[in-house]
């Protein structure tokens, strides 16, 4: 589920052998969330004036 809210496909961390669920829990809360990441630098460069790919402007 957690991999799903945060945008990866199903097992990127639940599928590795030997992580507990706890481990797993962790390793995902302290991953950055790609889309949030994306949006992030599309807002600095559109402050920046700078072009960028992408679906429009960040929200």
């Amino acid at each position: 589920m957690v991999e799903w809210l945060m945008g990866l496909p199903e097992g990127h961390v639940t599928a590795v052998p030997g992580l507990s669920r706890t481990a797993q829990l962790k390793a995902l809360g302290n991953g950055v969330v790609p889309q949030q990441a994306t949006a992030a630098l599309r807002m600095l460069a559109d402050a920046a004036g700078l072009p960028h790919r992408g679906r429009g402007r960040a929200a």
